[in-house]
């Protein structure tokens, strides 16, 4: 059942790292993780009086805890206007997280060179279309296209909901290349987002192959040959 899991939970710890990188006593440990839930929650969920986002292209929230401050890595393919003028936006966000955790916060941005193969932002750009009221089927045909062109080895996107306002909810699936998601050495991306329409929620779901980890990512070449290494190798920074 290996296509009935999330591509990125089934890589976790394996290929890539964690979201949320830190130690706590066990007694405290719930109580910090729910505080990072709060805090990705109001940094994805924040809105203008007009319904757009406060903090637009975000992809993905890291947290790094020490004894002192909270670390939050916003990754974003806006990041010119996630920074503003003089970094008086980063400045606000960081205050208004202080007021809410009680905690030092310390924001770092880094920018999404290729917004075009991450499949979260895929995922928002197709519902803010579909909230437009643009046809599903030429939103999902344009996102196929600009991906592949951008050198993703394959996508695939699925819609489900009142798909064109019909009265009753399916789904809609469109594949493009190539999607090995029970390979592990696949680096599969994947995402969702919500469109709101005057029929209802749209569910958007979207993967994205963006080819193959490196041979030498883990150590499976060594152990073939009994030479495992005595330090692990990693895929990720901490």
């Amino acid at each position: 059942m290996g296509q009935k899991v999330k591509p990125t939970g089934f890589r976790t710890g394996v290929m890539v790292g964690w979201n949320s990188r830190w130690y706590a006593p066990k007694q405290e440990f719930a109580d910090l993780l729910v505080e990072d839930f709060k805090i990705r929650e109001f940094i994805k969920k924040s809105k203008t009086r007009d319904g757009k986002p406060v903090y637009p292209g975000i992809a993905k929230i890291e947290i790094e805890r020490t004894r002192d401050e909270v670390k939050v890595i916003l990754h974003s393919s806006r990041a010119g206007i996630l920074i503003g003028r003089k970094g008086e936006r980063v400045e606000e966000l960081q205050r208004l997280l202080q007021e809410k955790t009680g905690r030092r916060i310390n924001i770092k941005v880094e920018e999404i060179n290729k917004p075009e193969l991450v499949a979260q932002l895929i995922a928002e750009d197709i519902a803010e279309q579909l909230e437009k009221r643009a046809s599903f089927r030429r939103t999902m045909k344009k996102a196929i296209e600009q991906t592949m062109a951008a050198g993703a080895k394959g996508i695939k996107i699925q819609l489900a909901g009142r798909l064109g306002g019909a009265e009753m909810s399916r789904r809609e699936k469109a594949i493009a290349g190539s999607m090995p998601l029970s390979t592990l050495r696949a680096k599969i991306d994947y995402g969702f987002a919500e469109a709101l329409i005057p029929q209802g929620h749209i569910g958007i779901q979207v993967w994205v192959n963006q080819g193959m980890y490196s041979e030498g990512d883990n150590d499976g070449d060594d152990a073939k040959t009994g030479q495992a290494s005595k330090k692990p190798k990693r895929t990720y920074k901490r």
